[in-house]
């Protein structure tokens, strides 16, 4: 083929290795420097697909028991007139269903055992169109036990094993927000009945949620209507855009909060997570790329008399120049599609590949007993993996700038003098 010289050149410097005990050894060399990079390209995918695969895990499991948007009196009391608000928010095409709710503080005691949970009101007959938690219960035929009137309660798992209480067992509710007597104010306090008990698989929930009746509810906490209205949106990453429609749509006196916001801690930790460890791990990437420069340094040594032929034949400095811009090229392009496929093939068996390590090693990485999530999950997106890919390649072919302007600073009489 009628390729440039250069690139002819370039290739055939990035694949000498049997010409002498030196290009092997430089050969050697850059076949390091192309493995750091894949190296590091692919544990860049992995770890960052890792991330994504728990993200995705724990969101899944909160955003099962949690609304995606949550509308709220901004004055804190209720909402008497929830069926208006809720039908204008349905008028968002990005909304799909609405559902009232109370939500309060209280402590749940049975006996001597004291715990303090979260209280919510639901609506059997609208909630599982918002929660899948709620749909799955229904579905079970657990929801439907929740009646105006009757005082039933639903635990999480955790919450109902750390009390110790079973299906049909009385508990007692105790809101601190009570009557004012002489003595002072005195909490309100409910027997309810268990009837039942979910798992979110999420422990905060099941260790801290409780679901009552939302009739129930507003009589608990003196609200006398639902607090507020839940929404379902059709896709849960447009929580924030949805959210900010909505509070310009609904005016004054609705306060809107999406899920992001409500569990702000959570969300922000994990992209600063996610953004410090692609740093890291982009640094390693670096270190390898930049390995490229000892191995042109070392080429461009040995391959001076070359160069001053070829200087000596009419080549210009520029094209002497894109001769070793092309070695490392190659080099760093090899080492990054390398890596890249290595990553993704890694990231799309780790289900197969961590049980084979741990049944190896007989270890177990992520114990069920402590873990919520006891599987490696991995979720590759190429919202991570093309700027992993540019990234590299851009700092490939920034390593072989200064070697390759030395090349072309060679003077062909300097570099002759002694052959």
């Amino acid at each position: 083929m009628n390729w440039p010289y250069e690139l002819q050149i370039g290739w055939r410097y990035t694949r000498a290795g049997r010409g002498g005990r030196r290009n092997r050894f430089i050969s050697f060399i850059s076949g390091v420097s192309m493995f750091g990079i894949a190296l590091g390209v692919a544990a860049l995918i992995i770890v960052l697909s890792v991330m994504n695969g728990f993200q995705k895990e724990v969101r899944e499991r909160m955003l099962s028991v949690i609304a995606h948007v949550e509308l709220l009196n901004d004055t804190g009391e209720g909402l008497p007139d929830w069926q208006s608000v809720a039908a204008r928010a349905k008028e968002n095409p990005a909304v799909l269903a609405a559902a009232p709710f109370v939500s309060g503080q209280a402590l749940i005691a049975r006996g001597s055992d004291m715990r303090g949970t979260i209280v919510r009101g639901v609506d059997p007959a609208f909630e599982p169109g918002v929660t899948p938690l709620a749909a799955q219960m229904a579905k079970e035929g657990l929801l439907e036990r929740l009646q105006p009137g009757q005082w039933n309660i639903i635990l999480g798992v955790e919450l109902a094993r750390q009390l110790g209480v079973q299906r049909g067992d009385k508990i007692t509710l105790a809101i601190p927000s009570g009557q004012v007597t002489p003595l002072g104010v005195q909490p309100t306090l409910r027997q309810f009945t268990l009837v039942g008990v979910f798992e979110a698989g999420h422990y905060e929930y099941d260790s801290g949620l409780s679901l009552i009746h939302v009739a129930d509810a507003a009589k608990l906490f003196r609200t006398g209507t639902p607090s507020g209205v839940q929404l379902k949106l059709r896709d849960v990453q447009q929580a924030r855009e949805v959210g900010a429609q909505l509070q310009r749509d609904m005016g004054r006196g609705i306060y809107v909060r999406d899920w992001t916001r409500t569990n702000a801690t959570w969300y922000d930790a994990v992209q600063v997570e996610k953004r410090m460890m692609g740093i890291i791990l982009t640094l390693i990437v670096a270190v390898a790329a930049f390995n490229l420069v000892s191995t042109l340094v070392m080429t461009v040594t040995d391959k001076q008399a070359d160069i001053a032929i070829l200087r000596t034949l009419g080549a210009s400095p520029r094209s002497i120049m894109g001769v070793f811009m092309i070695q490392g090229a190659l080099a760093g392009v090899a080492g990054t599609f390398g890596g890249l496929g290595l990553g993704l093939v890694v990231a799309h068996h780790l289900d197969v590949i961590v049980p084979f390590i741990e049944r190896l090693l007989h270890t177990t990485f992520l114990p069920a007993s402590i873990y919520v999530i006891s599987h490696m999950p991995s979720d590759p997106q190429w919202g991570d993996i093309v700027p992993i890919t540019v990234t590299s390649l851009i700092l490939a072919f920034v390593a072989t700038l200064y070697p390759s302007w030395r090349a072309s600073r060679v003077q062909p009489a300097e570099a002759l003098r002694y052959e």
